[in-house]
C-alpha cells in the first residue's frame, strides 16, 4: 500500500509530495507510523547540497510516532509502542564507538544509500535522507534507529527529541559544558538555539545572551530563557563584553553556520572561553585567525556533532527534564503544517530564517 512521502527527486529542486511504496520490515527492521517531524536546517542542507547523501531521497531526520510492525530479531520495541527516531544511529564496532564517542560513529550515516522504498509512479528507487526518512506517513527503518517514546510525552512533541533538543542540550552539557553561574551567548535564535538557551538555564547560567537577526525573535528568546537580547550587528562581539564587566562570556555557543557568527561567537567570549560551533556550514565558510590572537586569548573553539550526545543515554534525561517543566518542547515549534503543506514550509520557515516548523500527519 502507498503512503505519501515528501521527496526530494535530485539536489536543488523542490520537494515533492507523492505515493511511495514502503516494503514490509525485514529482520532487524521497524515499521513505524509518524505522528510528527520536525522541519530542520539540515534537511535545507540536504536539498541544497551542503551536505551531500544519495537522491533522489525521503528528508525527514528527527520524528516520532506508533510501532506498526517488527521484524525477526526486533525486541525492544512491540507493535503499538511510541517511537522516537535516532537518525545517527551508533554501529558500536568503530573506533570511536570503543571510545563511547557515538556521535562520531563511522558508519552512522550508511544508511543513507540503501533503498529505502520506490515512488509509486514510477517505482524509481528512493532513499532515506538522513537514514529515516521522517516526511511520510510511514516510514521503515533499521532497529538502531528506533528509540522508545518516553512516558508521559505526546508523540507530537518528542519528535523534536531525536535532534534540536539533543543537539541544544548536548552542546550546552556535553561539548561546552557550562557550569553554574557562568555566562553564556547562542548565536542563533531557530529550534537548536531555543533549545541550547533552554538548556543553558537548567545548568544554572547566569546572564543568558541571545544573538539573531531577527528582532520578532526576542520574545521566543527570553521565554526560553536568554536575560538579554542582541540583533545581530558588526559591533555584537563588543555589546556582548560591555553586558560581561568588559570580559566576554564564559561560553559562546554558534548554531547558524557561518563564518561571520563563527567568528563573532569566538570574539565574545572571555580570555579562556570556549566556543562550540553547532551550526553545520559550506565549504565556502573560511573562518580566519592569525597565531597571535590564538596565543593571547587562549579561548577553545570546538565542533559539536549531534550535541555530543547518546540519544539512549540522553532521551530519559530530557524526558525528566520535560515531564519536571524545566524543557518547554513546545516553545521550539513556530508553526505546526499537514504533510501536503511541507514544500511552502521550506520556503517560509528555512530560506534566510532559521525557523522551526513541526509536520503534522
Amino acid at each position: 500500500m502507498a503512503v505519501r512521502a515528501a521527496v526530494l527527486p535530485a539536489i536543488g529542486s523542490p520537494l515533492e509530495i507523492t505515493g511511495i511504496d514502503l516494503p514490509d520490515p525485514g529482520p532487524g527492521q521497524v515499521r513505524i507510523r509518524l505522528a510528527a517531524a520536525g522541519v530542520c536546517h539540515s534537511d535545507l542542507s540536504l536539498t541544497n547540497g551542503t551536505m551531500r547523501l544519495p537522491v533522489p531521497a525521503v528528508l525527514g531526520h528527527e520524528g516520532a510516532g506508533t510501532v506498526l510492525a517488527v521484524g525477526e530479531g526486533v525486541t525492544h520495541v512491540s507493535p503499538g509502542d511510541g517511537a522516537v527516531l535516532n537518525w545517527a544511529p551508533s554501529c558500536g564496532a568503530c573506533p570511536a564507538c570503543a571510545r563511547g564517542e557515538v556521535w562520531l560513529c563511522a558508519d552512522a550515516l550508511t544508511g543513507a544509500g540503501r533503498v529505502h522504498a520506490r515512488r509509486a509512479d514510477d517505482g524509481t528507487d528512493l532513499h532515506p535522507g538522513l537514514n529515516v526518512a521522517a516526511f511520510a506517513e510511514e516510514t521503515v527503518v533499521p532497529a538502531s534507529c528506533v528509540l522508545p517514546a518516553p512516558d508521559g510525552i505526546p508523540l507530537t512533541d518528542a519528535a523534536l527529541l531525536g535532534c534540536a533538543v539533543l543537539t541544544g542540550y548536548g552542546a550546552v552539557h556535553h561539548s561546552a559544558r557550562v557550569r553554574a553561574g557562568e555566562s553564556v551567548a547562542v548565536f542563533g535564535v531557530g529550534g537548536v538555539g531555543l533549545a541550547t538557551l533552554q538548556s543553558a538555564r537548567i545548568a544554572g547560567a547566569s546572564t543568558i545572551v541571545a544573538v539573531d537577526v531577527s528582532p520578532e525573535k526576542e520574545e521566543l528568546a527570553r521565554a526560553a530563557g536568554a536575560t538579554e537580547y542582541l540583533v545581530a550587528s558588526d559591533t555584537t562581539p563588543r555589546r556582548i563584553r560591555a553586558l560581561t564587566g568588559k570580559e566576554g562570556v564564559d561560553v559562546a555557543v554558534e548554531c547558524v553556520g557561518r563564518a561571520t557568527t563563527i567568528r563573532a561567537a569566538w570574539e565574545s567570549t572571555r580570555r579562556g572561553g570556549r566556543t562550540t560551533v553547532v551550526g553545520i556550514g559550506g565549504k565556502d565558510q573560511q573562518v580566519t585567525f592569525h597565531a597571535l590572537e590564538i596565543f593571547h586569548w587562549g579561548r577553545t573553539l570546538s565542533g559539536c556533532v549531534y550535541g555530543n550526545a547518546d540519544p539512549a543515554r540522553d532521551l530519559p534525561v530530557l524526558a525528566d527534564h520535560v515531564r519536571a517543566g524545566r524543557l518547554d518542547l513546545g516553545a521550539l515549534v513556530t508553526e505546526r503544517i499537514a504533510l501536503d503543506g511541507i514544500p511552502a514550509a521550506f520556503d517560509t520557515m528555512l530560506a534566510g530564517k532559521g525557523g522551526r516548523a513541526l509536520v503534522l500527519f
